[in-house]
């Protein structure tokens, strides 16, 4: 069985904070995210909402996109999200 590598965007309540990272089990990170069980940059802003992932079977590809994502403008972001999740809803119920 392949490993499913996850890219994903977080935001916080009020959508003024975007967040992105890559995973090896994408449920988990994002409950680590929403607990506050790392401390840093997403536990002080609240960073708890996914709005936005797209999976791959290739670690080295994960990584690249997420570092293009990052990379790139907010407004790039905004873009990427408002394609597969226009009203911004929380994705993390439906893992």
């Amino acid at each position: 069985m392949e490993k499913e590598y996850c890219i994903y965007i977080m935001t916080n309540k009020s959508h003024t904070v975007l967040y992105t990272g890559v995973t090896s089990n994408l449920s988990r990170r994002v409950w680590e995210h929403q607990n506050n069980v790392v401390p840093g940059f997403t536990s002080r802003y609240k960073v708890h909402k996914l709005v936005y992932y797209e999976a791959t079977n290739d670690s080295n590809a994960a990584y690249l996109r997420e570092k293009q994502i990052k990379g790139g403008s907010r407004q790039k972001k905004i873009d990427l999200i408002n394609s597969m999740n226009p009203e911004w809803m929380d994705l993390s119920a439906s893992l």
